[in-house]
């Protein structure tokens, strides 16, 4: 009997610490991989965000080059350096981290190729503007598709590793689980098979008479104690990792009450480790959510610092930009800054010294006259301010905190980790800030030249007018010679007045040429002085018509294509006005070619609509049997089509202004161009 008790108790006691031993290796094992597949998690993110922060870093190169070409500005060539000088640096950093990943590295391969030409390009745009060499709007369009293609990579680039970063975190999850199910299942067969062998001991005991009290009172306690240990195995299945089993045996159920203790202590830190993971994980993502949206910079600073006080449990709060070598208050939480604190130098008090230094820095211990935060009760004493420093490629403000209790190590993480992206989001709530300037400033530039034309056109018409007078006059004194000479034999006394007359005469050609020339001087002068501006606003209609950014509606992007378009009709008026010399010479050449007649109407329409809308009239054009297609020179035709429809849109202000195309009405080989108007008209006299 007693061989049979030892040989029980030997056998149970084995079998309780083999299978301690197996739980204890799978769960680490188990745990072991979940952290495996974190790590990945976090790999994956890394390389995310250097996919992002070359992407930010390609568009204010993209930014940079556009400020420059339009205002010529150092500060904007300097930005498009320090750019294109982090974009390698963040691709790079990509390369390295997807070694192992095929189709990433090929991609990247592609990305180099592309980055090579569009830097390329984009040095060729630069050296341009600074040798004063006009720029070709056609090279426009492959800076634009050289972008697009680059887009295109990092998205695909961006979207593998988010699949990528889905799949290892379904996989994260699922260690998590399978991580509980084998502690628990461990310890509920180990439970089992203990209370089995002690059931076989219990039974070796009853049959000793001798011991039969004190088996009674073994059973007793035993009992208990796997009740105890029966109690905390469930509770810990539920989910309560901070229960404990107080058994201080040496027994086999003592191995098993630590074996569970040990157990509830790994899952309690895994457990947490997810836990803070996830806040940290879902805090970034509804902060991206608060900075969706083109929100004005004022907006988004108001919202991010509020939504940092609010997630981190903050009573106070000030957001602060960069201003030059200045600080200044962009937003606040519950909190007004003194007048000394509103704008301060950078690396003044605590929050100029972050920005400075770009690193986080922290104050626990404050004074008594220390900042104190005021509420409608009275004042209080924060226990620990943060200054966390805002950056894209350079520090774009600050953001500092205050709390009444000491932040956690996880709460400063999590500042840390959405610095860089709140930083991203300013500096483009700044770009199109500059953006928005850049168009209100072209409209300017629009309205000027378009005022500069009107002068022209009526100066033009009096020049226009005084050549007519003058070549009367010319004709009359032409007359008067032939008269003079028909007479001369009969009036020999008045040879001296007929000499005096061919000097007037003579002088008076002299004055007509030399009005002639200086008319000519005039025109080319003016048409030079137009060409600089109008180039500029070409170049930038056309950068507004291709939205390339789309933050644009349809109408304004339908604005920017007008303004192109009679940019593009006044740029041919121009030349025309250069090629004066030839039209008064009568060597003018028609370019005729086969033109849909409904594409004359069309550039028509698109470019009086709007104005007609905004004096109050209406603009019709009317087809009567007009040919689909006719054979003219468009530029000349459209040219005067214009000026009959911009002198009747001038004159008319209300009712409306009729264009009619239609056949001739004996001829078919003729077509009829009509304008006509409501307006004042011209007296019959």
């Amino acid at each position: 009997m007693q061989g049979k008790f030892k040989r029980n108790l030997i056998i149970s006691s084995a079998v309780s610490v083999l299978i301690l031993l197996i739980s204890s290796t799978a769960s680490l094992l188990s745990i072991r991989s979940l952290l495996d597949s974190n790590a990945l998690v976090g790999h994956t993110q890394e390389v995310i965000y250097n996919i992002n922060a070359g992407r930010a870093s390609l568009l204010d190169a993209q930014t940079g080059v556009r400020g420059f070409l339009l205002t010529g500005r150092e500060i904007h060539k300097q930005q498009y350096i320090t750019a294109l000088s982090k974009v390698d640096q963040y691709f790079e950093n990509v390369r390295a981290l997807t070694i192992d990943n095929p189709s990433q590295q090929q991609s990247l391969k592609e990305l180099d190729v592309l980055n090579e030409e569009f830097f390329d390009y984009i040095a060729a745009r630069v050296n341009e503007k600074m040798n004063n060499q006009p720029q070709h709007p056609d090279t426009i369009g492959n800076g634009t598709l050289l972008l697009d293609n680059i887009r295109k990579v990092i998205t695909r680039m961006e979207t593998a590793e988010q699949k990528l970063l889905e799949e290892r975190t379904t996989e994260s999850a699922r260690y998590a689980t399978y991580s509980i199910i084998l502690i628990v299942a461990a310890a509920l067969i180990a439970l089992i098979i203990s209370l089995l062998f002690f059931t076989r001991i219990l039974k070796d005991y009853s049959a000793r008479l001798l011991l039969q009290q004190e088996l009674e009172k073994s059973e007793k306690e035993t009992a208990e104690r796997i009740k105890v240990i029966s109690t905390i195995a469930g509770q810990i299945a539920e989910g309560n990792y901070e229960i404990r089993v107080n058994d201080s045996e040496s027994d086999a159920l003592g191995s098993v009450a630590v074996s569970l203790n040990n157990m509830g202590q790994a899952l309690g830190r895994s457990f947490k480790s997810l836990s803070e993971k996830e806040w940290l994980q879902a805090g970034i993502a509804e902060l991206n959510q608060v900075m969706i949206g083109e929100k004005t910079l004022e907006q988004l600073t108001k919202d991010v610092v509020e939504y940092l006080a609010h997630y981190t449990n903050s009573s106070a709060g000030v957001l602060y930009l960069i201003d030059g070598n200045d600080l200044y208050s962009s937003a606040g939480y519950s909190y007004i800054p003194e007048e000394s604190r509103r704008r301060f130098k950078v690396g003044d008090g605590l929050t100029g010294q972050a920005v400075q230094s770009r690193k986080i820095l922290e104050i626990k211990s404050l004074k008594a006259d220390d900042i104190k935060i005021s509420y409608a009760l009275g004042e209080i004493k924060p226990g620990h301010v943060i200054a966390v420093p805002l950056m894209d490629i350079l520090v774009e403000g600050a953001v500092e905190l205050a709390s009444v209790s000491q932040y956690s190590a996880l709460q400063v993480e999590f500042l840390s980790s959405v610095a860089n992206n709140i930083g991203i989001a300013i500096k483009a709530a700044q770009n199109r800030k500059r953006v928005q300037e850049l168009l209100e400033e072209t409209e300017a530039q629009s309205e000027e030249l378009r005022v500069q034309h009107s002068e022209l056109e009526s100066m033009n018409a009096e020049l226009e007018t005084q050549t007519e007078k003058l070549q009367a006059s010319e004709e009359e004194l032409r007359v008067q010679q032939e008269e003079l000479q028909q007479t001369n034999e009969e009036l020999a006394e008045r040879s001296v007045l007929l000499e005096e007359k061919n000097t007037e005469i003579q002088k008076k050609s002299e004055d007509l040429e030399l009005t002639t020339r200086y008319k000519s001087e005039f025109l080319a002068n003016m048409s030079h002085e137009l060409r600089t501006p109008l180039n500029s606003i070409l170049l930038l209609s056309r950068l507004l018509s291709e939205n390339n950014d789309s933050n644009m509606n349809s109408e304004q992007v339908e604005f920017a294509k007008v303004i192109q378009s009679s940019g593009n009709g006044l740029l041919g008026l121009i030349d025309e006005i250069l090629d004066l010399s030839k039209i008064e010479a009568g060597k003018m050449d028609l370019e005729l070619m086969d033109i849909a007649t409904t594409s004359i109407t069309d550039n028509l329409r698109d470019l009086f609509t709007e104005v007609t809308k905004q004096k109050g009239i209406e603009f019709k054009i009317v087809l009567q049997d007009a040919p689909l297609v006719i054979r003219t020179d468009k530029m000349r035709l459209e040219q005067i089509l214009k000026n009959l429809i911009s002198n009747a849109i001038k004159f008319t202000s209300a009712g409306a202004v009729t264009l009619t195309v239609k056949k001739h009405a004996t001829d078919d080989k003729i077509i009829s161009f009509i304008v006509k108007d409501t307006g004042i008209g011209i007296p019959r006299e």
